[in-house]
């Protein structure tokens, strides 16, 4: 074909063609050679700008794309044996991409017709768009098993390592995938259960030495009592969900919201917009919006989802997996607000002044398209100057608003003075076989404080939204220091140099002039530590206590329904206030407020404590191999038995036991948090730094054991050795006498 092709014409043949859309298969496909081709490729550039078409490297294809996880259906396998899948939700304008399903040697066996929960991949160069692997087939949730195999002569048994677990499971050879005796394995159930003998399983994945790495996140799982396998009705219930219409919702489509996360997010909850408000009398404001999954669609009250979101009560983070809060059909796709795709939201248009005050605010129900989704460095290079192809046409009409708005917000943030902790946030990052490869502390980006305070500021939209229609909802309450604690904090600052005024009502402010004048000092750690310490514990409550470290008066959690069941709640007492739907707060709920909190409280904190016992895991593990190394750390704990010390470099903790310190008797104060030698009055205290070796490494406890090098620079005092219950040389009131003039004479050099 020698004459140049129509638009139309070029369309409708890329759409024929998806798999061999690029310049030189549509030049080749018209008969276009020679010059003729910087026409083809002048009109493949205006479809591009038009919209119609989108280039990925050398390949045009159109612009929808289907969302990470979806629901296919198994299609006949084709001549050559390969297995392809249609997408049950295919949002595009075009004709529905193919899709080739690439099964793993422990998946089970698909027939056609099946439906499948899939994560999908996008390809180029090939027949097909995407590439699918299985999650699982709907409507199958295998029961799963964590325990040691223990091999017999025909297969094996497996011993669960459940405390409530009363009887084992056989495991048949052809299902031991050649599994050791003595090694950790995951398991599912192989078949209904019978009357008589074991129960049957399947080994799905070996773990290896359950004191290796790759298998301490499920030990903490099991330890502390996390759910990970949901109930056959909870996954039914979110396998038949669709996704959700325009019909009764506000139409936001239009708007350019974006969402930014990790680079490893496998759920985006949280979208947002700014402009610049064009109200002459709101000068220098701006309009902000932040859009949330609209998760209570989903999950209705009193059903199967509900009853174990509620159970849950949180997703759980570890550096290997998740344990969501949802099924992978919500979490991962209908209540993730993926690039491109239609989503049901909760959102919130905020209005705020120059100086970053919030002066307006409308909560709408809506139906949402995502313009991007970003990671935190992608957003941020573009802001630095170093956009990619797909973050520099965001910049001018989407990112720089939001940086602007930014602006606006810190200064509002400066008058309010939250409390200013500085708590790097420890990453570890693991190799292909599950061990960690390095321990670094995360870099805090502008976008990070960004989003953080966008979050914010919807969740004071919807705690003071609730408040003024009078509905029910959950709080999220910090209580004001214990002055006890506040009193200990003082003392520390002031044997450090520092002061903590004393007389007053206690604010955020007086503790953040604390940390700025410890700032990069030799303090700054301790003081740091110190303050955290003498903070409550946050909690959520009926009632409103208000948020001493936000500085805050009334704060609620809105902004992460999908990990978060108090969110929810919050969702359905909003959708309750405005009449949006039979979907709201009920009766019953309303009734069990309080029962709620306390148990998502309460499940907050068994995931926190199962997050930490991870971490110390790995951090032993990948300490082990260096046993009898020295390392610098600052004291973080006293304790009677011992001192704990915080490493410099990973931030690990280990123990320092009291006979790994000197020959001489120390004194515990526990008032003080201090030891004091009997004989040498040498004063321990938190935040001294120190030098120690690493003399034991633990991974299947976590623990980890270091004997003193250094403190301060200078070889500890040997003191005098004592025979086995020998009463010490110095009574513990004259070691505290000493003590409290060594204290005095600090203070004098540090003034």
């Amino acid at each position: 074909m020698s004459q140049i092709p129509t638009k139309d014409q070029i369309l409708a043949w890329i759409s024929d063609n998806p798999g061999h859309a690029s310049k030189r298969d549509i030049a080749k496909a018209f008969g276009i050679k020679g010059a003729a081709r910087i026409d083809l490729k002048r009109i493949l550039k205006e479809l591009e700008d038009d919209g119609h078409l989108e280039k990925r490297k050398k390949t045009y294809r159109d612009p929808d794309k289907l969302p990470p996880v979806s629901v296919l259906q198994v299609l006949p396998p084709d001549s050559l044996g390969d297995i392809f899948c249609r997408p049950l939700e295919w949002h595009g304008d075009g004709p529905e991409p193919r899709i080739l399903f690439s099964a793993k040697p422990t998946d089970p066996a698909l027939g056609e017709g099946d439906r499948i929960l899939a994560r999908m991949q996008e390809v180029e160069g090939e027949d097909h768009q995407y590439v699918a692997r299985l999650i699982r087939r709907i409507g199958t949730n295998p029961r799963k098993i964590l325990g040691i195999y223990r091999k017999g002569a025909e297969g094996g048994r497996i011993v669960p390592i459940d405390k409530g677990a009363d009887k084992e499971w056989q495991v048949e050879a052809k299902y031991a995938e050649g599994a050791k005796d003595g090694e950790l394995v995951e398991a599912e159930q192989a078949g209904p259960k019978g009357r008589m003998g074991l129960p049957k399983a399947r080994i799905v994945a070996r773990l290896g030495d359950p004191g290796q790495p790759k298998a301490v996140s499920l030990i903490a799982i099991h330890q502390h009592g996390i759910p990970d396998d949901f109930p056959d009705d909870a996954i039914a219930e979110a396998d038949s969900a669709k996704p959700a219409g325009l019909q009764g919702r506000e139409d936001l489509r239009d708007l350019p919201l974006i969402t930014i996360d990790p680079a490893d997010a496998r759920d985006r909850d949280d979208g947002c917009y700014a402009h610049a408000d064009d109200d002459p009398k709101n000068a220098g404001g701006f309009v902000i919006w932040v859009a949330i999954a609209d998760v209570a669609h989903y999950v209705r009250p009193g059903s199967a989802l509900d009853r174990e979101a509620r159970k849950r009560g949180n997703s759980t983070y570890f550096p290997d997996r998740v344990v969501p809060m949802l099924p992978d059909r919500l979490s991962g796709d209908l209540c993730s607000l993926h690039e491109g795709v239609p989503r049901a939201c909760i959102a919130v248009r905020m209005v705020i002044n120059a100086q970053g005050e919030k002066i307006g605010q409308r909560f709408v129900r809506g139906l949402m398209r995502s313009r991007a989704s970003l990671t935190y460095e992608e957003a941020q290079a573009a802001l630095d100057g170093r956009p990619t192809d797909r973050t520099a046409p965001l910049i001018e009409p989407v990112l720089q608003p939001l940086f602007a708005a930014y602006g606006a917000l810190r200064k509002a943030r400066a008058a309010r003075q939250p409390l200013d902790l500085d708590l790097p946030e420890r990453q570890i990052i693991l190799s292909d076989d599950g061990k960690v490869s390095s321990v670094a502390f995360k870099e805090r980006l502008d976008v990070h404080k960004l989003i953080e305070e966008f979050m914010v500021l919807a969740n004071v939209a919807a705690a003071e939204e609730l408040m003024r229609l009078k509905t029910p909802q959950l709080f999220r309450v910090h209580e004001e220091p214990n002055p006890d604690k506040i009193a200990a904090l003082r003392e520390t600052a002031q044997a450090s140099g520092f002061n903590l005024a004393k007389g007053q009502v206690l604010q955020t402010r007086h503790l953040n002039q604390l940390l700025a004048a410890a700032e990069g000092t030799e303090f700054d750690e301790l003081i740091n530590m110190s303050t955290l310490r003498s903070m409550t514990q946050a909690y959520y409550s009926p009632q409103n206590f208000s948020h001493f470290g936000l500085a805050l008066k009334a704060y609620s959690h809105f902004t992460s329904p999908i990990r978060r069941y108090a969110d929810l709640i919050v969702h359905r007492a909003l959708i309750s206030a405005h009449g949006w739907g039979n979907d709201g707060l009920s009766a019953e709920e309303i009734e069990r407020l309080d029962d709620i909190a306390k148990h998502i409280s309460e499940t907050e904190r068994r995931s926190m404590l199962a997050e930490r016992d991870t971490t110390d895991r790995y951090l032993a593990a990948f300490l082990s191999e260096r046993v009898g190394e020295s390392f610098t750390g600052r004291i973080s704990g006293i304790a009677r038995f011992g001192v704990f010390v915080k490493l410099d470099d990973t931030g690990a903790d280990g123990l320092l036991p009291m006979r790994a310190i000197g020959r001489e008797y120390y004194h515990f104060d526990a008032e003080s948090q201090t030891l004091t030698g009997a004989d040498t009055g040498m004063v321990i205290a938190i935040g001294q730094r120190v030098t120690v070796k690493l003399a034991e490494a633990v991974p299947v406890t976590g623990g980890m054991t270091l004997e003193l090098q250094e403190i301060e620079g200078q070889m500890p005092p040997r003191g005098a050795a004592h025979k086995r219950g020998a009463a010490p040389r110095r009574k513990a009131g004259q070691a505290r006498a000493k003590a409290a003039k060594v204290k005095k004479k600090l203070r004098r050099k540090q003034r």
